[in-house]
């Protein structure tokens, strides 16, 4: 016998409150493994410091210590050329016989795993990226160490996810986690790595995505707190004052303009990866010759080599003379795009930031020379070309404004950051399809999200979408007069019917494949084919529950039943493709609401259909 209405009601209740608690622990469960992932990449970023240290003073200095030192103070002369070539050809072995996805940027590797493997990283990933990291900076490489770390947090909680029983979602918010909880602790930057893991790995905003990356986040900043120290990494040593309208009205022509380098800096780096790909040699030969680039504009600019973030402080500070910016933000441009494009193993941030902090550097003096009057000072306009920069390349707009208040501490220059910013990030809208970011895996057919809607199928709900022209069945009705009244009315044929009593009670569900069954006596009622549990929504809930029943019950059909559980029509599954249509078209037309009359129900009792009818919404 079929379980009745009432007592179904009361354990589909039970059920949603159990599935409820079951939801909250399993979010509590990945978020401490968040933690752990936050912990320990914490660790790591301090011990890939030290080994670029390590490697630094090996190479540069023929000492063995993990002392913090520059490879612009180098004595080597003419034989700092051969230094970042043979890094290169060391990165270029272990892509060879290890895992050629050491290659490259870090977070474009990472958006492509999200989007295209389910988030599943290679675990190797976890040290040789660190490694071939620390070689390729250490012996000279233009780069950053959040790159490498972010990289491989990425692949430590994607690892940890495939480790353990985990769905691909949360698999996906695990690499997020360990990926942002990486740059948090190279930086100190909590706020701008969780909105870095919106902007480009989430893909979407959910209490079950963000709470675990920003509790990775706040456990990386933790890190970086206790290992590094508690002041901001590009430390001013003055407060920068809050810029006039008028200056507020220049910067922003400086963000349109760094928006244009932004654009012209990505498509040149991206133009020099085709001409490596046409070289006539095996790609593992590659960072060689990038590293021979970066030597030999280092034997020239010593300041362009190693990782610099000492070069974006003095940036920032405002005391280099206007030659030495000019020099800065031109070798390191050609040091870092020609490394890059080699397919050695490194970074985007930290060359970008250093070029975009020089070249708003340049333009403060530009603007202090033909405009004397308003107070823009050069290390206001240097942050706000750092910053522009960012958001033009990458398009990651909050994540850039939110990074430069977190890594100086300047409160004051929100307003000048948000019009510098959004101006940059449009005109990179408007002049690439792709970003620094996303244009190699475009190349590869991997298209990445441009925005992130509220989901048509908990926007819309159940009782905006139902059929109430739905046929129910008699459970009286015997099975040869349902089979003689649907052979007559052919377009009531389907998958699944509804049966119902005779007061339009929900009695439960039957297959076509059960009313049709072989050996089936068609003077037995309809009522007692009902095997399966009774499954039915509100009309109050959202799409989206109707689609998870659905799937559960392995039906295409759901009965919708009010308070009293009378039927008040069915949702199927061209009701929720028809939501989707919908809305695109209200939205297209800038619909404030969707609206849709209730029609009727029918119910077939024993070969007869009685018309009930209902009120319209």
């Amino acid at each position: 016998m079929p379980i009745s209405p009432t007592l179904q009601a009361t354990m589909n209740d039970e059920n949603s409150e159990n599935q409820d608690r079951k939801n909250n622990r399993r979010l509590v469960y990945i978020s401490s493994l968040a933690i752990t992932v936050g912990i320990v990449i914490s660790l790591i970023a301090k011990l890939l410091i030290y080994l670029i240290d390590l490697v630094t003073n090996i190479s540069f200095f023929g000492q063995f210590s993990v002392a913090n030192v520059s490879p612009a103070g180098n004595h080597l002369g003419p034989w700092v050329i051969i230094v970042p070539a043979i890094g290169g050809l060391l990165v270029g072995f272990m892509a060879l016989y290890g895992s050629r996805a050491i290659r490259g940027h870090g977070i474009p590797e990472a958006m492509e795993q999200i989007l295209t493997n389910d988030s599943k990283i290679k675990p190797t990933i976890t040290y040789l990226k660190p490694i071939s990291s620390a070689i390729a900076i250490g012996t000279g490489g233009p780069f950053g160490a959040e790159g490498p770390i972010i990289a491989t947090g990425g692949a430590m909680g994607s690892t940890l996810g495939q480790l353990l029983k985990i769905s691909h979602f949360e698999r996906k918010v695990l690499l997020a986690a360990g990926a942002t909880a990486g740059m948090s602790a190279i930086f100190g930057c909590p706020i701008a790595a969780i909105f870095l893991a919106i902007e480009l790995l989430l893909f979407e905003f959910s209490a079950a995505s963000i709470l675990p990356v920003a509790l990775a986040c706040v456990t990386g900043a933790a890190g970086h707190h206790f290992l590094f120290g508690t002041h901001p990494v590009f430390e001013i040593t003055h407060l920068i004052d809050s810029p006039s309208n008028k200056a507020l009205f220049l910067l922003s022509i400086e963000g349109i303009i760094i928006g244009l380098l932004s654009v012209a800096v990505t498509k040149i780096v991206y133009w020099l990866e085709e001409i490596f790909e046409h070289l006539p040699i095996h790609w593992m030969w590659w960072p060689a010759i990038g590293g021979l680039v970066v030597g030999i504009v280092g034997y020239f600019q010593p300041n362009t080599l190693g990782v610099g973030y000492n070069n974006i402080t003095d940036v920032l500070s405002g005391s280099l003379p206007l030659k030495a910016i000019a020099l800065l933000c031109t070798f390191k441009f050609i040091s870092w795009a020609i490394a890059l494009s080699s397919g050695t193993s490194g970074g985007t941030l930290a060359p970008l930031l250093t070029i975009g902090g020089a070249a708003g550097a340049l333009m403060g003096f530009v603007l202090q020379h033909f405009f004397p009057g308003i107070d823009i000072s050069i290390s206001l306009a240097a942050l706000i070309g750092m910053s522009a920069m960012f958001a033009g390349a990458s398009r990651a707009l909050l994540t850039s404004i939110l990074f430069a208040l977190e890594t100086t501490g300047q409160v004051n220059v929100l307003l000048a950051l948000l019009a510098a910013c959004s101006a940059a990030y449009l005109l990179s809208l408007f002049l690439m399809s792709n970003t620094i970011m996303t244009e190699k895996i475009a190349r590869r057919g991997v298209k990445t999200p441009v925005s992130y809607k509220p989901d048509v199928l908990e926007q819309v709900h159940v009782k905006e979408m139902m059929n109430t022209d739905s046929l129910a069945i008699s459970e009286e009705s015997t099975i040869g007069e349902v089979k003689s009244w649907i052979a007559a009315n052919p377009e009531y044929a389907a998958n699944f019917y509804i049966v119902a009593n005779n007061e339009n009670g929900l009695t439960g569900l039957i297959s076509s494949s059960s009313l049709y069954g072989e050996h089936q006596d068609p003077d037995q009622p309809v009522g007692s084919l009902i095997k399966r549990s009774n499954v039915w929504i509100r009309p109050t809930e959202p799409l989206r529950s109707a689609v998870k029943l659905m799937l559960q019950a392995n039906v295409d059909v759901l009965p919708v039943v009010d308070a009293q559980f009378n039927i008040a029509g069915s949702i199927g599954y061209k009701n929720i493709i028809e939501a989707h249509k919908t809305v695109l078209n209200e939205n297209e037309k800038q619909a404030a609401h969707i609206s849709l009359k209730r029609q009727t129900l029918k119910l077939l009792v024993k070969g007869q259909r009685l018309i009930h009818k209902s009120s319209k919404d």
